[in-house]
């Protein structure tokens, strides 16, 4: 009987997501920055000065999902005030705001749950607000709505949504 229904849920395309239970958010020292499909042209020095992190959502010793954030008290809407703002807050040391700059993900579920995690790492570490840096595109769109973001603004080149913490 077993079988059968395995076997009815394979033919469904159904998706096993048991895993997401077991993955952590861990940070990461390196990663290949052109699997970015947002913003490869950040390289990994400008990902970790000034205080600015990267995450993945491990599963198996796999990376699923990774998330790049930089920490400021207002909100950026280039990535050139982005870099601005992380650098006078890491001086002042007054950050109150995650930015979340670039997420991507490598197997269905784990974009959502990389997000998850970064809202729980916001209110265990004293954040006030969680806000994106995301480009013009409808799949950035759709990401944030679907996982609960507000829009917050649209710029010239880019949106920002923001999480309720």
């Amino acid at each position: 009987m077993f079988e059968s229904i395995l076997s009815w849920f394979k033919k469904k395309n159904f998706v096993d997501f048991s895993w997401i239970k077991k993955a952590q958010f861990i940070e990461l020292d390196n990663i290949d920055v052109s699997e970015d499909p947002v913003r490869p042209e950040l390289d990994l020095d400008w990902r970790k000065s000034y205080d600015r992190k990267i995450y993945g959502l491990e599963y198996n010793n796999e990376i699923e999902a990774i998330m790049c954030l930089a920490f400021t008290n207002d909100v950026p809407h280039t990535v050139r005030e982005l870099d601005l703002m992380s650098k006078v807050n890491k001086y002042e040391e007054n950050a109150d705001t995650i930015i979340a700059y670039t997420v991507w993900s490598k197997k269905k579920g784990a974009g959502q749950k990389i997000m998850e995690e970064a809202l729980r790492f916001a209110k265990t570490n004293g954040f006030k607000r969680i806000v994106t840096l995301s480009p013009l595109t409808p799949m950035a769109t759709h990401y944030h709505i679907r996982n609960g973001a507000k829009l917050l603004g649209l710029n010239p080149t880019t949106q920002n949504f923001e999480y309720s913490l």
